[in-house]
């Protein structure tokens, strides 16, 4: 494999493109007109633009992409994540152009991109499920009886869903045909498939996911598990490998599920099994992503494996050089995703341009990122700006870097959504480790992150005035040297 195009853009191409140049492979960019003086253009060997600024005129449209990549002789495409990352038809438009897809089997992407049919294909396993019904159903009489026999909070998915989409939680009896409506339209209108079933809600669950890779050869492995309890409408904002509530005995019995989970379909690949665990660390399976996650640095960073080259390895036919055996956690590692949000009026996006950017640069600080200062944040795409990770020989000490990265990290224009990680990071909730996915709704509000602003404001300008006492005669700057993302801990 020569050439890779990456079929995405911001942050997540420029980590596939940095693994690829290490490797010796040139690499392709595509970009959108919005996108032409973005990072990744410039970083890549040879960049095509593929169309207009909405994402369906030109992120979305893998005629445009294969049609590209055959001009350029490409050898492989890597979908990143979103867009057509889980796309079954194009990864079989790719391998039917005779290009390789750097991903699993349109197969396996056909069956774990429908949560029914994953359900089936695991269901030999005997892995634990959320009690509930797991088929299609539209029939609100028939649903109501199905849920009265479950009990009731029951949770309505979409079938083909994700993000939070075509989801609702129906606390009584009363409320549960108007929901199921909401939820059925929901789906049709995001997904084009209004198919739900039914689960028994767990009331305060964690959110917490094993990542596996899996080669042409019959070998799959996990690599630990990352908790993504911390989130914001249903979807993640804050990961960490790994959990600090898993004992060694879950963590295997967890890791070997999801190497079923993985057999199952005949993965290939990098993928993550999903998995919901009650108060009493019972889990359940809850999907299987069949593509990289926005969170994967975590796992690279405690286990030193680089899951985009074992992506393009995998790719290229070759066995997986470790086995399970030879994979061990080494420390503890935190992600915070930086967006382009604004926390104080619930994290409605924050477009704009960057007027000042400054990365911090410390040691054990890794910064994946797709702006500099001087761009536009677009209001076409996700509103990510980066994923800021720290790593720690523990966890307290994982924390503590993450607070001075936060510190570091200077961000003018947009409002995002380091303040509400920094009022995290500091929370006993999340320090003590006992927290779960309603962290931000039992904690958050605008008003504790303006009291959170103004204690820190006050310490700031205590330590201010200490400093300056200290210090009349001597001007000192703070070590803020450090490594790039490349030259971080693997």
């Amino acid at each position: 494999m020569q050439k890779i195009l990456v079929a995405n853009r911001g942050e997540i191409a420029l980590r596939v493109m940095r693994t690829a140049r290490r490797m010796g492979i040139l690499t392709v960019a595509i970009y959108s007109e919005a996108d032409r003086l973005s990072p990744h253009v410039r970083y890549a060997d040879e960049a095509v633009c593929i169309g207009p600024p909405p994402s369906s005129q030109s992120y979305l449209r893998g005629d445009k992409i294969i049609e590209a990549a055959k001009g350029l002789g490409v050898d492989g495409i890597h979908p990143g994540y979103g867009f057509l990352s889980e796309n079954a038809s194009f990864a079989r438009a790719v391998e039917d152009a005779g290009i390789t897809f750097i991903g699993p089997s349109p197969f396996s992407i056909e069956i774990m991109g429908s949560k029914l049919a994953a359900k089936a294909a695991v269901r030999e396993y005997d892995i634990p499920m959320v009690p509930g019904l797991d088929e299609a159903i539209k029939d609100i009489d028939k649903a109501k009886a199905i849920a009265r026999e479950v009990g009731f909070p029951i949770l309505i998915k979409a079938s083909a869903g994700g993000g939070g989409k075509g989801m609702r939680i129906v606390e009584e009896e009363a409320n549960f045909e108007s929901q199921m409506k909401r939820a059925i339209s929901e789906a049709e209108s995001a997904f084009g498939d209004g198919s739900v079933f039914l689960e028994k809600y767990i009331a305060s669950p964690r959110h917490i996911e094993i990542q596996i890779l899996a080669d042409t050869h019959g070998n799959v492995v996990h690599l630990f598990e990352r908790e993504c309890s911390i989130q914001r409408r249903h979807q993640k904002v804050i990961e960490e490998a790994p959990s600090s509530i898993l004992t060694p005995e879950i963590r295997e019995r967890m890791g070997q599920d999801a190497i079923n989970v993985a057999r199952s379909c005949n993965y290939r690949g990098a993928g993550t099994v999903e998995f919901l665990m009650d108060e009493n660390l019972n889990y359940y399976f809850l999907e299987m992503n069949t593509r990289l996650q926005v969170e994967h640095p975590v796992t690279e960073l405690i286990t030193g494996v680089d899951l985009v080259e074992q992506q393009i390895r995998i790719a290229r036919g070759e066995p997986l050089s470790f086995s399970q055996d030879s994979l061990q956690i080494k420390g503890h590692a935190l992600e915070l995703r930086v967006y382009a949000e604004d926390p104080s009026d619930n994290f409605h996006p924050s477009v704009g341009k960057i007027s000042v950017y400054r990365r911090p640069r410390q040691k054990n600080i890794r910064l994946d990122d797709g702006y500099e200062e001087g761009l536009t944040i677009p209001i076409y795409y996700d509103p990510m700006i980066a994923k800021l990770i720290t790593y720690g020989e523990t966890r307290p000490a994982a924390i503590h870097t993450m607070l001075q990265a936060i510190e570091l990290y200077e961000i003018e224009g947009v409002e995002t959504t380091l303040p509400f990680g920094n009022f995290v990071f500091n929370h006993k909730a999340f320090t003590s480790g006992n927290f779960d996915t309603h962290f931000v709704k039992k904690y958050f509000t605008p008003e504790a992150l303006e009291k959170d602003n103004h204690i820190g404001a006050e310490i700031a300008a205590q330590l201010a005035v200490k400093l300056f006492e200290n210090h009349k005669k001597v001007l000192k700057t703070p070590d803020v040297s450090g490594s790039e993302w490349g030259n971080g801990r693997r």
